[in-house]
């Protein structure tokens, strides 16, 4: 008896370990499952109904030195690799980086609240956008060109603004500088809308976003930003936990906090940017998918970051399902299908003591 209690002592604490070594083991695994059924869905869906059977072996087909063989048709093959696969994939990559750049958001400004349009980027994307529609440029790379453009400047004149005077840019001196920022662009934009008013629509159907015009030239346009904005934010996952204790235990730490919040709210930016770009401003995506990671995963960013990232993608490629398909032929603007599952949730969120318990 006097081994036993050692042994069982020892596997325990292997067991724990274990478990502290692969926090992402469970939620990971998931969520993961939980887009790829999302692809596989929407992938499949649509006016021409495919098999789950043909789109994976579609798929296969196009593997490099695969070499494989599939029992779709022509037809069907052209339909699931220029039309639909292209608009999946940029969904994912799109509710990836809005996911990954709320979350950051949170953990940087402390702020469960916060989202990846709060420091400016929705105003100056529509700004941007709207000046390229007027310019008669709707239809060509202008207008995403014009979009990221426009996103990248408006965030530098909030840095700009909240370090006014001191020369240090706060997490509350950013709020209220993206606050101010976005009023003074979003009136620039409603000026230029009521002096041309043939554009309105199009600057609309553009501000509420849209996959319907995806192709993978899109595709490749967005994938570095996103690539180098998530790589950089989940090397920082660790950090983000660090910042949620304050300035003055980070530093003591050995990290520099102003630098720190600066290099993650340049490269969610810059991934926020490119994202809008191409899809056009789609809301709720980084402030719901955060908090329902939290609520049902943990408040470590370790956790949240990267299952968030893959829960956004999911989350907006069903989100595009149902905006193409629920009004068929005609498409629902993917902004409304996001704003109608995300204001009710997020409601309840915000009244739930568990999530205000948990959350950051």
């Amino acid at each position: 008896m006097s081994t036993a209690l050692p042994t069982r002592t020892a596997s325990a604490a292997v067991e724990h370990t274990s478990r502290r070594r692969h926090p992402l083991r469970g939620p990971l695994g998931i969520s993961v499952l939980l887009l790829l059924g999302a692809v596989l869905l929407a992938t499949a869906v649509g006016p021409v109904g495919i098999g789950p059977d043909e789109v994976i072996g579609t798929l296969l087909s196009h593997l490099p030195f695969a070499h494989l063989h599939t029992s779709a048709s022509p037809v069907d093959q052209a339909i699931i690799w220029q039309l639909r696969l292209p608009r999946v994939v940029l969904a994912a990559l799109v509710g990836a980086m809005l996911a990954a750049a709320g979350t950051s958001y949170q953990g940087v400004l402390r702020n469960p609240l916060a989202d990846p349009y709060l420091l400016g980027v929705a105003a100056g994307a529509g700004l941007g956008a709207t000046l390229a529609i007027v310019a008669g440029q709707g239809g060509s790379f202008v207008l995403p060109a014009a979009a990221f453009a426009g996103a990248v400047v408006a965030v530098a004149l909030t840095y700009v603004v909240a370090a006014a005077g001191t020369g240090r840019a706060s997490g509350y001196a950013i709020l209220l500088a993206g606050v101010a920022v976005t009023a003074m662009l979003a009136s620039v934009q409603t000026y230029l809308q009521q002096h041309h008013s043939d554009e309105v629509r199009q600057i609309f159907n553009w501000i509420l976003g849209s996959f319907s015009a995806a192709s993978w030239s899109d595709v490749r346009l967005v994938v570095p930003y996103i690539a180098v904005s998530a790589a950089v934010l989940l090397a920082h996952r660790r950090i983000l936990d660090v910042l949620r204790v304050g300035s003055e235990e980070t530093g003591a730490l050995g990290i520099h906090p102003e630098r720190t919040r600066l290099i993650i709210v340049a490269v969610a930016t810059l991934g926020t940017a490119a994202a809008v770009s191409v899809s056009g401003l789609i809301g709720f995506v980084g402030i719901i998918v955060p908090h329902a990671v939290r609520l049902v995963t943990s408040a470590s960013y370790r956790v949240v970051l990267p299952v968030s990232m893959i829960c956004g993608a999911a989350f907006l490629v069903l989100a595009d399902l149902v905006a193409r398909t629920v009004e068929a032929p005609t498409e629902l603007p993917i902004g409304v299908v996001t704003a109608v599952v995300g204001a009710p949730f997020f409601l309840v969120v915000l009244r739930s003591r568990r999530t205000r318990e948990r959350v950051l």
